[in-house]
């Protein structure tokens, strides 16, 4: 696990879109295309406003989602909304490559299973996704990776829904799709996630977070979260 630090939340946002549009280009050139997974946020819209300025080879790029609240279409709570905005219609991001999770239909059930099956078409079957970029909860969650829902014991599926958090209730990549991919990137910011910063760094509790695997990571996170208040 690699740290790189940043003196605020853009400095972070500039660093992890580097890293993201790096991981791009390597896959790219390996395997003919790039399939990455990205979480919701302030910090992480930060850093797709950057990584839409990069050039490159975007038609073979697929972007998933680690998470989603479960909402009408066009609901802004959504974090589809937001990757639709930023890389989509006013980026370089061709729309049949967002690959958004299915949570407007009745069988949500049924549709964890579809983002699933989409996944293993791009990333192979199990999917190995080339990058997910994680945000890190002031209670050491991480994706929708509640502290005591039932989801934390899910190890036979890539997607499964997870139980009502702060009004809503999400689809979410599990455990074993997050520790499979080929690298992890958590994007850190402010004060508030420093005891949980803390202690994902020195791999030390029992928080949700601690949970997902450690090779091939890299945490970027600014002042505010790396100094104690």
């Amino acid at each position: 696990m690699r740290l790189r630090s940043a003196e605020d939340a853009l400095g972070a946002a500039r660093l992890a879109a580097a890293e993201v549009a790096d991981v791009c280009r390597r896959a790219v050139t390996e395997r003919g295309k790039a399939v990455i997974a990205l979480s919701g946020g302030e910090t992480p819209w930060l850093m797709l406003r950057e990584l839409r300025e990069y050039e490159l080879p975007w038609n073979r790029i697929y972007v998933g989602q680690v998470d989603e609240r479960i909402a009408p279409a066009g609901d802004a709570r959504r974090n589809r909304a937001k990757l639709d905005e930023i890389l989509v219609r006013h980026g370089p991001l061709p729309a049949p490559r967002l690959l958004a999770m299915p949570v407007e239909g009745g069988d949500l059930a049924a549709a964890a299973v579809t983002y699933q099956r989409l996944l293993e078409h791009y990333a192979g079957s199990p999917a190995q996704l080339d990058l997910v970029q994680l945000g890190l909860g002031t209670d050491g969650h991480t994706a929708s990776l509640i502290p005591g829902d039932p989801v934390l014991g899910v190890r036979d599926r890539d997607v499964a829904l997870a139980g009502e958090y702060q009004g809503l209730r999400r689809m979410t990549l599990t455990y074993p799709a997050l520790s499979r991919a080929r690298a992890r990137l958590w994007l850190v910011t402010g004060a508030a996630k420093h005891d949980a910063l803390r202690d994902l760094l020195a791999g030390v509790g029992d928080t949700p977070a601690l949970s997902v695997a450690r090779g091939d990571t890299i945490v970027i996170a600014d002042a505010g979260a790396l100094v104690r208040p």
